[in-house]
């Protein structure tokens, strides 16, 4: 899908193409510059021009450097039917464990940042990886959380020219959150005329439908006017996609595999014995299965009738026991949101005559997204008398105020309605600057305002917690069977609807750089660029009222103190040297010093040199050095209570020989800490390539890399620290029975991270024959290593191929595109592929193999007239499943959502007209 830079430099002009052999490489700009305006229609359409692309911060003619970038354009977006800025890097082979919505869908009211859809390239983490649009930063998504960055929601996707990836540490050009490369979404330029874009589509089983449509236009010929002026409006709909409508749920047959990974919170509702109840119903013979006597702390007088199908499962071998029963929640969760996304963006040029030009751009996005999950939970406390089928037992014969006649009843409030949400994320950019030539140097100076704002909304499913709990102990509400009106009222009066957060993330910049020529070598000139940014950063939270004083049942309080409102002060300056020693050898130094106000400062260099003895081949490499600054929600982020997915506490299973895992496993209560004394992470970037082109229909590019971090900003997995209760078990907090209370998930500077791979790269085009014009174009990624130390000192855990903590790194992931063009028809068929990889090990399961998964898409257009083009297509074209697997990270059970699409076979059409 991807292409390298000079192939799309050849596209341009013809003076704009490099010599003959060589492909793939990138050019210019930093963080601050967006790829500016200046030269681009101001010279003779002869004349060659100096151009910038992602990756050096100097101009030059031939666009290629020693760093590889890859460049998608708007052709091949519009032939993959993209729509979205998450789904264009969703098909990067460089990219892993991204932040996508149906992962976001999954943390629901666990994790913090739903709605978040984040880019992540080599699985480095989200917070390293740098969004740019037209070469400048936007503010991060305002929801303080584990991952910063760019909500990819927050892109104009309508918008889009081209998009280009550095696949290599950058933190020398463009800043501190550049480790993992930078992906640069450029807009159109210089645009005439007026286009109209509408599509729609479906699931060829139901649900997870897409309607979308957009209007462009643009007036004024900057280099006949004077002027450009450009704008468009981007409409988008997706429906929402529940469990029940998708039959691989049914067949990936969870609650024979998985049943102990679901939930005790059933309904009708589970008691929970303490030991001493446990023993005296023993003592009765008291059975709940109608068959044996209790042996577990779980029982439930529907377990002899099986429960309460399809939701409420009788599973001996799951989380309810042999004496209780189990909820399969993957009966009625949602697997993909409904949302509705609108942005506008707008781009303005001037030419203000003698080389110098001012230019303004606008972009406004929101995105609502629904959020629905199961019902609410709750463990309720009861009089025995309120429960009828323990009325025959001895607990029921207890005096008045004994403390075992207090039964606790674990159970899923299904009357009051699924958990519903919505997450409203609107971003706001403005960016105005001035560029040109000033005495032989080439400038540019901008000013960047840009903000965005999280609105989380309570819907449906949220209740008062107290009036719910009053509402078990008189008996009003029942959790064993039906309410009666009484207590249908009462959960209706219990719901809490409305905003529960509200997050303001903002970001005020200045950049300013210039560069030159300075004199000439016999390759070409040497060249010097100096630059500098200087910016304030902004983020506030506050939640509200009723989730301060923790009254909301299914939300997690941050405490009466939680509201906060930090900022800090970063400042930049960068150089960068290009010499063309020779017309065979060129040598690219740069250097960036950066300073965080309260967590320090750093500088980081690099240094390239590409290397070209033949025409058709040339060899590149770059090294590199490079820091990630904590986010303020790692230094400043309120105590969090979340929850962990289920799991074993292994203190429990030692205590009592008769406790079963049933007995011993539970969501547990996680509390997530900030640490204000974090300090940066450090890396240290390698890489070594070639880029070949024998022919002008083929090119080749291969690239090593390898990135190594150290004092990495990380938190211990809650599954880590009961794995390892010898080294952290004081994280784990026990109340006076020894059971987990919570456990403590503290960000702290711990261990190093290394990873390396190969990056290839195949583009054959332009082959004609009888039957049209066919291309192939493979990127592929082959990861050769990724581990990661828990701790300093600790030995390293691969995730490569494993999937551990939160998810997995693919050794091999490609895209691949057979194109077709014949006359006023062309067709696409392309496959992505990820290989498959160990599970997640689960204790006492064995350990297994998830499968590959690969999609095949087809694709194609009919151009009616010149004005006119009708395109369509099959998403998935063989409805493929996500492979089943065990893991217990996200609270999807089944299959991992961070990598997969559960909407299967997707058939679309839509259509274009042009107005000039």
């Amino acid at each position: 899908m991807a292409r390298t830079v000079s192939a799309v430099c050849r596209q341009r002009s013809p003076a704009l193409r490099p010599r003959a052999g060589l492909l793939a490489v990138q050019a210019a700009l930093l963080s601050l510059t967006a790829l500016p305006l200046a030269g681009q229609a101001q010279s003779s359409p002869d004349a060659p021009q100096r151009i910038e692309i992602t990756g050096s911060a100097i101009k030059r003619i031939d666009g290629e450097t020693a760093l590889p970038v890859q460049v998608i354009t708007r052709e091949e977006i519009d032939k993959a039917g993209l729509t979205t800025a998450s789904e264009i890097v969703a098909r990067l082979s460089a990219s892993a464990a991204n932040l996508t919505d149906g992962g976001s869908m999954s943390y629901g009211g666990f994790r913090d940042q739903t709605g978040f859809n984040g880019a992540n390239l080599r699985g480095l983490g989200v917070s390293s990886t740098l969004v740019l649009l037209n070469g400048r930063r936007m503010a991060n998504f305002a929801s303080p959380g584990d991952a910063s960055g760019v909500d990819l929601n927050s892109i104009p996707a309508a918008a889009i020219d081209r998009v280009e990836v550095l696949l290599d540490g950058a933190s020398s050009l463009y800043g501190s959150d550049a480790i993992g490369g930078v992906i640069n979404f450029i807009t159109r330029r210089d645009y005439q005329g007026a286009e109209v874009n509408v599509s729609y589509g479906d699931t060829t089983e139901g649900g997870g439908g897409k309607r979308t449509a957009s209007l462009a236009g643009g007036f004024g010929d900057y280099g006949r006017d004077g002027f450009n002026v450009f704008g468009v409006v981007d409409l988008q709909r997706t429906n929402r996609l529940n469990a029940s409508q998708r039959q691989f749920i049914t067949d990936l047959k969870i609650p024979e595999r998985l049943p102990d990974l679901l939930s005790s919170a059933t309904f009708p509702g589970n008691i929970r014995l303490s030991s001493d109840q446990r023993d005296m119903l023993i003592a009765d013979g008291y059975s709940s299965n109608g068959s044996t006597v209790i042996d577990s702390k779980t029982i439930n007088p529907a377990a002899a009738t099986g429960c309460n199908p399809p939701a409420t499962l009788y599973l001996p071998d799951g989380i309810g026991g042999v004496d209780g029963c189990t909820y399969d929640y993957m009966r009625a969760i949602e697997l993909y949101p409904q949302s509705e996304k609108t942005s506008v963006f707008g781009r303005g040029v001037l030419d203000l005559g003698g080389g110098h030009q001012a230019f303004f751009e606008a972009s406004i996005a929101r995105a609502s997204t629904h959020y629905s999950g199961t019902p609410n939970r709750i463990d309720a406390d009861m009089d025995v008398s309120l429960v009828p089928a323990l009325a025959g037992t001895s607990l029921a014969g207890l005096p008045a105020g004994d403390e075992n006649r207090v039964i606790t009843v674990r159970t899923r409030l299904a009357e009051a309605g699924l958990r519903t949400n919505e997450l409203v994320s609107t971003a706001q950019r403005y960016v105005a600057g001035l560029a040109g030539t000033l005495a032989d140097w080439d400038y540019e100076v901008g000013l960047n305002h840009s903000l965005d704002v999280v609105s989380d909304r309570d819907l449906q499913g949220y209740l008062n917690e107290q009036m719910i709990r009053d509402g078990f102990a008189d008996g009003t509400l029942n959790p064993f069977g039906a309410s009666d009106a009484a207590g249908l009222a009462l959960y209706e009066a219990a719901q809490i609807r409305g905003e529960v957060r509200r997050s303001v993330g903002m970001m005020d910049s200045i950049d300013a750089r210039v560069s030159r020529p300075l004199m000439k070598l016999e390759g070409g000139d040497l060249a010097l660029a100096l630059g500098s940014e200087f910016r304030r950063e902004r983020q506030r939270f506050h939640q509200s009222q009723a989730l301060a004083d923790d009254v909301i049942l299914g939300e997690t309080s941050q405490g009466t103190e939680a509201d906060f409102g930090h900022a800090r002060n970063v400042a930049a300056l960068f150089t960068e040297v290009n010499a063309p020693v020779t017309k065979q050898v060129e040598i690219t130094t740069a250097l960036r010093y950066e300073k965080y106000q309260g967590t320090g400062s750093a500088t980081s260099p690099k240094l390239g040199l590409k290397y070209q003895p033949l025409p058709e081949l040339a060899l590149r490499a770059s090294a590199g050095k490079g820091f990630r600054a904590p986010s303020m929600s790692d230094l400043y982020r309120p105590v969090t209570e979340g929850t962990a997915a289920t799991l074993v506490d292994p203190v429990c299973m030692a205590q009592d020989p008769s406790n079963t895992v049933t007995d011993c496993s539970d969501t547990w209560t996680t509390y997530e800490y900030s640490n204000a004394k974090l300090k940066p992470e450090y890396s240290r970037q390698f890489s070594l390539g070639a880029v070949m082109e024998p022919s002008r229909h083929l090119n080749v590019s291969l690239d090593y890399w390898s990135i190594q971090k150290s004092n990495l900003i990380s938190t211990l997995g809650a599954d880590v620290i009961l794995a390892n209760l010898d080294k952290y078990g004081s994280l784990v907090h026990r109340d006076g029975d020894d059971w987990i209370d919570h456990i403590d998930l503290v960000k702290e500077n711990r261990g190093k991270q290394r990873i390396s791979g190969l990056d290839l790269e195949f583009n054959l085009k332009g082959l004609d024959t009888g039957m049209g014009t066919f291309g192939l174009r493979l990127n592929g990624t082959w990861t050769l290593s990724s581990k990661q130390q828990t701790g300093d000192g600790d030995p390293y855990v691969s995730n490569l191929g494993h999937f551990v903590n939160d998810g997995v790194v693919q050794r091999w992931r490609h895209t691949l595109s057979l194109d077709w063009e014949q006359g006023p028809y062309s067709a696409t068929l392309s496959n992505s592929y990820l290989s498959g990889y160990t599970d997640q090990t689960i204790v006492g399961k064995p350990d297994r193999r998830v499968g590959a998964y690969t999609l095949w898409d087809l694709t194609g257009a009919w151009t009616v007239t010149e004005a006119f083009t009708v395109r369509g297509g099959v998403k998935n074209l063989f409805d493929t499943a996500p492979p089943f697997s065990n893991q217990a990270y996200f609270f999807i059970s089944g299959y991992d959502p961070s990598y997969t699409d559960p909407r299967g076979r997707f058939v679309y059409v839509g259509m274009q007209y042009k107005f000039k």
